[in-house]
C-alpha cells in the first residue's frame, strides 16, 4: 500500500467520528469521501483497500486523469469543486454525486448533458450554500436557496440529495457551529416545505468533529487520511 499509515489514521478518524456522535446523540449513518486531490492514482485504490469506497475530486481534468488511471476499481466518483458549465460533460458520465452545484445555471446544464450522454440512472447533486457569506467562496445565498433547490428539483435527469457547505478556514468553533447547524436548519426547513432531502456535506479535516455534532451525513477528509500534501 503506497500509504501505510491510513488504515490506522482511517480507524482514528472513524473513533473520533463515533465519539462526538455519542456526545452529541447523534445516530445517522456519516459517510467518508476520501479527497485525493494532490495524490496521485495510488491514494484512490489504497482508500479503496482500506476500505473506503467514495471517492472526491476537486479538479476536473484531475478527476479525469485518476478515474481513467485506476480503470474499473469499484469506488463511487464524487465531484467536490467549483464546476464550470463547460467542464460537465467531462463529470457527468463519471460521477455518483456533484457536491458543488450553486445554480439553476449549472443544474440545467448537468440536466442537459445527462440526457445527451444517455444517462441511465439519475445524477445526485447537491445544492452547495454560501452560509459562511465569503465572497470569495462560490455557492448560492442562503436566502436563494429554497428557490434554487426548488428548481433544481424540477429537473428530471437530477436527484437532489441534500445541501453542502464549507466554514471558513480559519473559523472559531461557535462560527463552525454557525455555518453548520444553519446548514442542517435550511434542510430541516425545507423538508417541512415538502422538499425532502438526508444529506449534509460538511466538514473538512480541520472542521469534522464539529460538523458530526452538527449532522453532517458526508464528511470530505484528505489530510487527516493521507498527511500533508508535499508541496
Amino acid at each position: 500500500m503506497a500509504f501505510p499509515d491510513l488504515p490506522r489514521r482511517l480507524a482514528e478518524v472513524r473513533e473520533r467520528i463515533a465519539l462526538r456522535q455519542a456526545a452529541a446523540g447523534r445516530t445517522e449513518p456519516v459517510r467518508i469521501v476520501a479527497v485525493t486531490k494532490g495524490w496521485g492514482p495510488d491514494a484512490v485504490r489504497a482508500a479503496h483497500e482500506a476500505g473506503v469506497h467514495d471517492i472526491g475530486e476537486n479538479r476536473v481534468q484531475e478527476a479525469m486523469a485518476k478515474h481513467d488511471a485506476v480503470g474499473a476499481l469499484p469506488v463511487n466518483w464524487h465531484f467536490i469543486g467549483h464546476l464550470q458549465t463547460n467542464k460537465v460533460r467531462h463529470v457527468v458520465p463519471r460521477v455518483v454525486l456533484v457536491h458543488s452545484v450553486d445554480s439553476t445555471r449549472l443544474a440545467a446544464a448537468l440536466d442537459r448533458e445527462a440526457a445527451n450522454v444517455g444517462r441511465e440512472e439519475l445524477l445526485g447533486v447537491l445544492l452547495q450554500v454560501n452560509l459562511a457569506r465569503e465572497p470569495q467562496k462560490f455557492g448560492c445565498a442562503a436566502g436563494e436557496a429554497p428557490d434554487v433547490a426548488r428548481a433544481i428539483a424540477t429537473l428530471p435527469r437530477l436527484a437532489l440529495r441534500g445541501l453542502m457547505a464549507m466554514a471558513p478556514y480559519e473559523a472559531d468553533e461557535a462560527e463552525q457551529r454557525r455555518v453548520f447547524g444553519g446548514l442542517r436548519g435550511l434542510r430541516d426547513r425545507l423538508g417541512e416545505e415538502g422538499l425532502a432531502m438526508k444529506e449534509l456535506s460538511m466538514g473538512m479535516s480541520g472542521d469534522f468533529e464539529i460538523a458530526v455534532e452538527e449532522g453532517a451525513t458526508i464528511l470530505r477528509l484528505g489530510t487527516v487520511l493521507f498527511g500533508e500534501r508535499s508541496t
